[in-house]
């Protein structure tokens, strides 16, 4: 008879268990989506801050489609990957995920993924999004600085939908002041066809 050790399965990964570690981050009502509650015990249990970038590299290998949330899918197919499903086997591989930034394509593919969630994000929130996403595709911006980025998330929050509200004398970044020239132009020209 063929006997499997306990070291070796302590070795082996198991589906099973991971999905039994899941469940102790997930509430009797949602039991597939681990949120912000279960995200914080889990962060603390594997001895991370959930700012520490190791975390957004974790989101980035289950491929989370929401930030601060896992569902089960996301965590079997992430820690399946990795052949974690414990709290020590991931741990331990705390060291690798941290390297992923040190490799160029790892850290490119990394670095898409916190984009576009930063993108789905601002898409989700502002419905002129898809518009200045365009004026983006036409413009001459092809690299959008950190000042840019936080006066677009204000421009967005502060700024209504008709522009009516728009001061083209205000501080806004030049970069918005012809979002909003082409913009208006964009909208002439439907309202004459």
């Amino acid at each position: 008879s063929r006997r499997v050790s306990r070291v070796e399965e302590a070795q082996s990964f198991s589906q099973k268990r991971c999905l039994t570690w899941f469940r102790e981050y997930t509430t009797p009502d949602d039991p597939d989506t681990l949120g912000p509650e279960g995200m914080e015990k889990f962060c603390e249990d594997i001895g991370v801050e959930p700012e520490n970038v190791v975390m957004l590299v974790l989101a980035y290998k289950m491929q989370a489609r929401q930030m601060g949330f896992f569902t089960k899918e996301e965590w079997l197919k992430g820690l399946g990957e990795m052949q974690c499903d414990s709290i020590q086997k991931l741990q331990y591989r705390l060291d690798y995920l941290r390297c992923l930034l040190n490799d160029q394509n790892a850290f490119k593919a990394i670095y898409r993924y916190a984009y576009d969630f930063a993108r789905l994000l601002l898409g989700k929130h502002w419905p002129l999004y898809s518009q200045f996403s365009q004026f983006l595709d036409q413009s001459k911006y092809k690299v959008i600085n950190k000042d840019q980025w936080c006066n677009i998330l204000e421009f967005s929050r502060t700024i209504y939908n008709d522009l009516s509200n728009y001061d083209v004398d205000g501080a806004w970044p030049v970069m918005l002041d012809e979002f909003v020239e082409w913009l208006k132009a964009a909208r002439a020209k439907s309202d004459i066809s």
